[in-house]
């Protein structure tokens, strides 16, 4: 069984790397100063440069803006495999009303990591910095990582990435045989035990 996972984890189709604008919104709210959330996830074909951090970092991030509103960070160095195992999840995406990105982000006390050696002069003292961890396209993965409680949020896909999404689950996707119920009049009574 171990070998049938792992021989279906192999059959991947590595897409390309991406990118996620993450956005610190101010808000007019007596308990909350502003939220975070994904901006945005843009397909990264080497636009962004190929800065790198001091620590062996996959994830880099850099400034973008402030402004009276808020502020954006850009983060690079999000890959995205799609596995065959989880076909069901992007199934139940493709689905969607509105097929989604989800990304799961933390908020980083010590985000100094994360962050290009330029753009560290742009964090405010003692705040911290919201950091992308992963970009899924699986509703299921989306549910698991919810469950383990992280912070995943979606963002809407462009055409383009539902249509590729679509092929990949028409290409993959095969629902699982439904099984007949047995009514319950056929399952027998349920009678308790005589003493």
């Amino acid at each position: 069984m171990l070998q049938l996972i792992n021989e279906c984890r192999l059959e991947t189709r590595k897409l390309m790397q991406f990118a996620v604008v993450m956005r610190k919104q101010k808000m007019t709210n007596q308990w909350v100063s502003h939220r975070w959330f994904p901006q945005e996830v843009i397909p990264d074909i080497g636009q962004f440069g190929a800065e790198t951090l001091e620590r062996t970092q996959k994830i880099s991030g850099r400034f973008l803006e402030r402004n009276d509103l808020g502020e954006s960070w850009l983060f690079t160095g999000f890959n995205l495999n799609l596995f065959v195992d989880e076909a069901e999840g992007y199934y139940l995406n493709v689905i969607a009303q509105s097929p989604c990105w989800f990304v799961m982000w933390r908020l980083e006390e010590e985000p100094q990591a994360y962050i290009t050696q330029q753009s560290q002069t742009f964090l405010i003292a003692n705040e911290a910095l919201a950091i992308p961890h992963r970009i899924l396209v699986s509703y299921n993965e989306a549910a698991r990582l919810l469950d383990g409680g992280e912070t995943v949020d979606n963002i809407p896909m462009s055409a383009e990435q539902i249509t590729w999404l679509t092929e990949y689950v028409d290409e993959k996707y095969r629902p699982e045989p439904k099984r007949r119920q047995k009514p319950a009049s056929f399952k027998g009574a349920v009678r308790p035990a005589e003493e």
